[in-house]
């Protein structure tokens, strides 16, 4: 009887840690994130968190991404995903 009600008190507790760690790993920066210092990345001036007012790669109109997502596609930068709080030189306000 033990052992149940350990186990019925454990289940809950458990679930809530894997849905905050589920929700860790999607905000965790992915494998394929562009590089800043990569030389297209530096050439464009790329920074992961934008400093600039209102401009960030989620609001930009090149970027491949929802805006709430934390990293989104960008054809500058084919095959890497760039940081949706990001921002590089070729912003462009989204229409």
């Amino acid at each position: 009887m033990q052992t149940r009600r350990k186990f019925i008190q454990i289940v809950p507790v458990a679930g809530a840690a894997l849905l905050a760690g589920r929700e860790v790993l999607a905000q965790a920066k992915p494998a394929d994130a562009l590089d800043p210092k990569s030389p297209q990345a530096t050439g464009l001036k790329y920074v992961e968190k934008s400093t600039e007012a209102g401009k960030k790669c989620n609001n930009c109109q090149l970027y491949q991404g929802k805006a709430a997502d934390a990293w989104g596609g960008c054809p500058l930068f084919a095959g890497k995903k760039v940081a949706g709080e990001g921002w590089c030189s070729a912003w462009v306000k989204k229409a």
